[in-house]
């Protein structure tokens, strides 16, 4: 599954090409509380299809009324706006806020674009496809767009005279370990707009692996973590418990600028596999500061689909910078609550007598 963003420019392009008019909306200042970040999006056209969302869904309804009406017999209206960006706010007053499903106080103030050109539309799509950050520059004078390739994530710039938007590929995920609970937690990232890629040199549990989209991969996880490059907008999950695949992903892994590195396991496993980082090869607590681990916020997970959701949450929450309470560390929670250990603390892997 693609990026939102993606998906609502590449529509809108597909629009545009095909000669229907369509507006662009962007989500430029939010005042209180607000249900969309700034820089969201969404693409109208003008018989009311509608791709991504700029609030709960009452604000595109309102937008659907306005900029329709043309296609409505029993009301009819002007011709498809033409010309500069307009601004509107939404949200202004308490009933109006309360109209447009915006939480109590919330004011939220959109540009819109009327016909974006679908050329300009056509070389932002294809340089995201390729994996390039974008700014997207909008002259509010009179519409005109320029592209330019970003070097870094920056926040939504917007005075009198631009918009700038970044725009970037799609957030990475690379999991190590073709097991079922990997199965869960590609879903689930697929679902959050993450290109994930799974990396298994095991041939008997790359066998029963069939999620489509995902990119699957039997190189050993060292060489994996090196050709997928990770960087600001990418995270490395080891799963397999095995720490000859495990630690060789986390030792490539943690000298990169992924968001989130972690690894599965429980509290003893975690502290054992820090031990052999340090002791065999050369890291120290500073570099391992960065390592996740048991990864996952505590919210009493037991089966495979539970935990990824554990994960999952913990990733997003990582992604988009929201502070998470030492209550929900996994390690932090099971010694508050003096949940015994899952495990002996034998060898993770090991064939009995």
């Amino acid at each position: 599954m693609d990026d939102i963003d993606l998906l609502v420019l590449r529509q809108l392009r597909d629009w545009r090409r095909d000669g229907r008019h369509a507006l662009l909306a962007t989500v430029t200042r939010t005042w209180g509380s607000s249900p969309r970040p700034l820089g969201s999006i969404m693409a109208l056209r003008d018989d009311g299809a509608v791709v991504g969302s700029v609030s709960g869904g009452c604000i595109e309804d309102d937008l659907i009324d306005r900029y329709t009406a043309i296609n409505r017999p029993d009301r009819p209206g002007p011709a498809f706006p033409a010309g500069a960006p307009e601004r509107v706010k939404y949200g202004i007053t308490a009933d109006e806020a309360h109209r447009f499903g915006l939480p109590c106080g919330g004011t939220l103030e959109l540009v819109l674009e009327f016909d974006p050109d679908p050329g300009a539309l056509g070389d932002l799509v294809g340089s995201l496809e390729a994996g390039r950050l974008m700014h997207r520059n909008l002259r509010l004078a009179d519409g005109m767009v320029s592209l330019e390739v970003a070097g870094g994530p920056s926040d939504l710039i917007f005075d009198d005279a631009h918009l700038v938007n970044t725009f970037g590929p799609q957030y990475r995920m690379l999991l190590i370990g073709a097991g079922q609970l990997t199965e869960y937690l590609a879903t689930m990232a697929q679902f959050c707009g993450f290109a994930v890629t799974v990396c298994d040199p095991r041939e008997e549990y790359r066998a029963g692996w069939a999620l489509p989209g995902v990119t699957l991969s039997t190189d050993m996880p060292d060489d994996v973590v090196t050709a997928f490059r990770p960087d600001r907008r990418s995270c490395v999950v080891a799963l397999t418990h095995d720490p000859k695949l495990d630690d060789l992903a986390l030792l490539e892994a943690l000298h990169t600028e992924a968001f989130y590195v972690g690894a599965i396991g429980s509290r003893r496993n975690n502290a054992q596999r820090h031990q052999r980082l340090v002791t065999h090869f050369g890291e120290t607590e500073q570099s391992l500061a960065g390592l996740r681990g048991p990864i996952g916020i505590y919210i009493g997970s037991k089966t495979p689909p539970e935990i990824a959701v554990s994960v999952m949450a913990e990733i997003l929450a990582v992604k988009n910078g929201a502070p998470l309470p030492r209550d929900l560390d996994v390690g932090r929670a099971k010694d508050r609550l003096a949940i015994s250990a899952n495990d002996p603390g034998g060898p993770v892997c090991f064939v009995a007598p």
